[in-house]
């Protein structure tokens, strides 16, 4: 993890931590640097991808604010960490259906600017929130990155493991949204109705250094899922 990144996650633990509401100011730039014995442009840095992130906001001159947090049990659709932070207050398990070593498909093949003879992991699982199905997960990891998986860290956070025991630091993803109706493959996983609505989400993520690494496509189960966007607009 980059300073300015650690620098960000422990502000965004102290205000978490502290309870901090809409509005509660936060120390000066100049409290900071000291604080965290860095730059004023690592400083500023932490501070950007904290408001971009929509945990606080800038209002020049005055100082630095706790932006409203995100309602209790939604999912970010801007986070790169995958969604187990935003629901640390829920008892998230995983049931693992299949974890493999094979050539990818044409389409992870793609998005992975991998091709179609080389090795990625991959994994499919079943996702759930208090017991109740949360999501249906199908994802393709490149093997030349993530060198190592099992069903135990598969059952866990997998992303977790990728930052803190394989060291790759994680940058930045794309995100592809589709609503549709299950098939009745998914339905069946999801214990709902075949051609109940659905909404796949399908994301490339990348590592800081543009490498896509993980192509994932997750299907909701609508009945659990909440989801929360929170914009950053400038007007002239």
């Amino acid at each position: 993890m980059l300073k300015y990144q650690q620098i960000a996650e422990e502000i965004e633990t102290y205000i978490e931590e502290h309870e901090l509401q809409q509005g509660d100011k936060l120390p000066v730039l100049a409290t900071l640097m000291d604080q965290f014995e860095a730059s004023k442009s690592t400083v500023t840095k932490s501070l950007d991808l904290l408001e971009k992130k929509g945990v606080i906001f800038q209002v020049r001159g005055s100082g630095i604010f706790v932006r409203r947090q995100k309602r209790k049990g939604y999912i970010s659709l801007l986070s790169n960490q995958g969604f187990k932070k935003d629901l640390d207050e829920f008892q998230l398990t995983s049931d693992v259906i299949e974890l493999d070593i094979r050539k990818p498909t044409a389409e992870a093949a793609r998005n992975l600017n991998l091709e179609v003879d080389d090795k990625v992991y991959y994994v499919k699982r079943v996702r759930y929130i208090n017991g109740e199905t949360l999501c249906l997960e199908e994802s393709f990891f490149n093997k030349a990155y993530v060198t190592y998986l099992n069903r135990e860290i598969v059952s866990e956070s997998i992303f977790h493991y990728i930052q803190e025991g394989l060291g790759l630091k994680i940058g930045f993803s794309d995100m592809y949204l589709h609503v549709d109706r299950l098939t009745e493959e998914e339905a069946g996983y999801l214990g709902l109705e075949a051609g109940a609505p659905k909404l796949d989400v399908e994301t490339v993520f990348h590592l800081t250094n543009g490498q896509p690494f993980d192509f994932s496509v997750v299907t909701y189960n609508y009945e659990q899922s909440q989801f929360f966007l929170q914009a950053n607009s400038h007007f002239q």
